[in-house]
């Protein structure tokens, strides 16, 4: 496979199409753990892991299990089933190695198991007919779409928390707003690429 399909399938799951900002899935972690860069930074690599992971494994009991068997309409259980299994193994990892991250990401980690952006990667892969080393690339890349999207508007509501917006602007208003505008500008790769 040419690398310019990996890097379109990059562009488009990265920015074009990106599952917060223009697909508007994982609105909740998005919203949740993004007051604190720091915080963000770490929920994001767990979702980079748990989303590039459970489309890796999807794939497979996809291909080799509810395919061959005719199984195909237990798709959606199953699949969470799996993503609901890794991220009980991240969660198990960073409460053991990183206590901090672990306890400034609560209640967050355990919606990685209904993050909708995690169950769509792995459905769209299928969806889209990809087969391993694409479904994994575009699973890989949408968590670095989500991280991207995290990160800055995390790096955004650090800095307008120290600003002084008018009082019916503050706190969640001033966060919706800037959600709106960053996803109108990531709306406008949609219109890059072929």
């Amino acid at each position: 496979m040419p690398m310019s399909e990996y890097a379109i399938l990059a562009f488009g799951a990265i920015l074009a199409g990106n599952f917060v900002l223009s697909r508007f899935l994982g609105i909740c972690p998005f919203l949740g753990v993004s007051t604190r860069l720091e915080t963000a930074m770490g929920m994001s690599a767990a979702v980079i892991f748990v989303m590039t992971l459970a489309s890796a494994v999807t794939w497979v009991v996809q291909t080799r299990v509810l395919v061959p068997l005719n199984l195909g309409a237990l798709q959606t259980l199953v699949f969470i089933l799996v993503i609901a299994t890794l991220v009980q193994l991240v969660e198990i990892a960073l409460r053991r190695l990183a206590p901090p991250l672990y306890r400034a990401l609560g209640i967050y980690l355990p919606l990685i198991t209904t993050n909708c952006s995690v169950l769509g990667v792995a459905v769209l892969n299928v969806k889209s007919g990809y087969d391993f080393p694409h479904s994994v690339a575009f699973a890989f890349s949408a968590g670095v779409g989500f991280a991207l999207a995290l990160a800055i508007f995390a790096g955004l509501r650090e800095r307008i928390a120290r600003a002084n917006p008018p009082r019916a602007f503050r706190g969640v208003a001033i966060a919706l707003v800037t959600a709106g505008l960053l996803s109108m500008a990531f709306m406008g790769f949609s219109g890059m690429g072929g």
